[in-house]
């Protein structure tokens, strides 16, 4: 496995090995022993699939404390733009984006750690993978408008197919103002 710094601290993409011949193609995605060698020691509870299609964006979403999930992001099945917003007060690189495309084809991952807000956009038709920290507790569920003007973030899809939930979410000025900062 290849990890790839992103320059936001603990948020990496990581990219396996595949094994390909006319037959196909094999990858090991998850190895709890090879990961923690690399230094990403974490206790993954809860898996979860979801299907998107073409042009729909989810996001920006995280859960407060002391609920924060980190997340090891994979697309099965298609292409997405993942995005992971670095919320931690304390950082260097607080309010900055990271994005990467990930693939079916390439087979890449981002593993964001607790503390980003995440979302994706669905390029195409696409399945995506990931696992998660700690389970979903919906009490502690939030997120941050994916069109943020402060956080200018540019999802590539012009007029991207939204949830009601998505629509309605906090700017960050006021994500801010609720840990004093605004």
């Amino acid at each position: 496995m290849e990890i790839k710094k992103t320059g936001l601290a603990g948020l990496m993409e990581i990219v396996p090995r595949v094994l390909s011949d006319n037959r196909g193609w094999f990858v090991e995605s998850y190895n709890k022993d090879v990961l923690n060698g690399l230094g990403l020691n974490y206790n993954f509870v809860q898996d979860n699939l979801s299907f998107s299609h073409a042009g729909v964006l989810r996001g920006l979403h995280f859960q407060n404390s002391p609920f924060e999930q980190g997340k090891l992001v994979k697309v099965i099945k298609g292409k997405v733009l993942d995005v992971a917003v670095d919320l931690r007060p304390d950082s260097s690189t607080f309010g900055q984006h990271y994005k990467v495309l990930l693939t079916a084809e390439k087979q890449n991952m981002l593993f964001i750690p607790e503390g980003f807000a995440h979302g994706f956009a669905a390029l195409e038709d696409s399945h995506l993978f990931y696992k998660c920290t700690k389970t979903y507790n919906q009490p502690y569920d939030s997120g941050i408008a994916f069109d943020d003007s402060e956080l200018n973030i540019d999802w590539g899809i012009e007029s991207p197919m939204i949830s009601e939930k998505d629509q309605n979410l906090q700017s960050f000025q006021s994500y801010k103002s609720t840990l004093g900062l605004g």
